[in-house]
């Protein structure tokens, strides 16, 4: 069952959540109710417990199959009835200081690269992501000179704030969206979600993200690459993630 609005997104603290199963298959559940970020736009779904009176068991990940978000399980259970579901909360707060970031590094192209758009994301179980941007004649320095820029944001601690607006506002104000080929989806009642970092910048995204910039760790730009005649791959990374201190899972949609 898909909400009109996610309900981490309404309920962004909420990490644990009592609710009952709406239907099930061996491996996997329907809930009437989930705290879980299905992931999408480069970001992986949440991962966690679901637990019930006969035990419990991971949640891996969630297929979404049209509006329904099936939560898959890491054993082939089949359940019923009154569950509680738990996200990781170390896992969702990797995701968050990944995607605050990204904002971060999308606001800072934009405004010093005659408004370049992105042409991919892709957020990493290691503490790293990439992004790539319509970027076919920009300076790799230039673009290396933006981690001061970043960190500084971090530092600044500026809050993180949420909206809802019409598609048609969405796609009317220049800049709001940045995907030169997709765009969030919008939600059940047809608005779009607007993330604002207050004094940097404002954009469409359906991404979890943190509280404040100063819930990150420092950023360091990794890698920079040139992807075919006009993108251009920035890879960044969180200073204290050591990429052998997280778990394997699986690998994210990117976009």
């Amino acid at each position: 069952m898909s909400p009109t609005r996610y309900f981490c997104h309404e309920h962004p603290d909420v990490l644990i959540l009592e609710t009952r199963v709406h239907e099930a298959r061996p491996g996997a559940v329907l809930l009437e109710q989930s705290p879980f970020h299905p992931g999408g736009g480069g970001q992986l779904p949440d991962r966690g417990l679901l637990r019930w009176n006969g035990g419990e068991v991971r949640v891996t990940g969630v297929e979404i199959d049209g509006d329904r978000h099936w939560h898959l399980l890491a054993d082939p259970v089949e359940i019923a009835g009154a569950v509680e579901v738990a996200v990781d909360p170390g896992f969702r707060s990797l995701m968050a200081q990944l995607h605050t970031d990204t904002y971060i590094l999308n606001a800072l192209v934009f405004h010093h690269f005659q408004g370049a758009l992105v042409t991919g994301a892709q957020l990493n179980q290691d503490g790293t992501a990439r992004m790539d941007f319509d970027l076919p004649a920009a300076d790799n320095d230039r673009l290396r000179a933006l981690e001061p820029e970043i960190n500084d944001v971090i530092r600044q601690d500026l809050p993180v704030r949420y909206a809802y607006v019409t598609e048609v506002e969405a796609l009317g104000e220049r800049g709001l969206v940045r995907n030169r080929s997709v765009a969030p989806p919008p939600a059940a009642d047809g608005t779009i979600r607007v993330v604002e970092i207050v004094g940097l910048d404002r954009q469409a995204c359906g991404g979890t993200h943190l509280a404040a910039t100063g819930g990150s760790q420092a950023v360091r730009i990794l890698k920079i690459d040139n992807k075919g005649r006009h993108n251009r791959r920035i890879k960044i990374g969180l200073a204290g993630v050591p990429a052998s201190g997280l778990q394997a899972g699986p690998k994210p949609t990117s976009v």
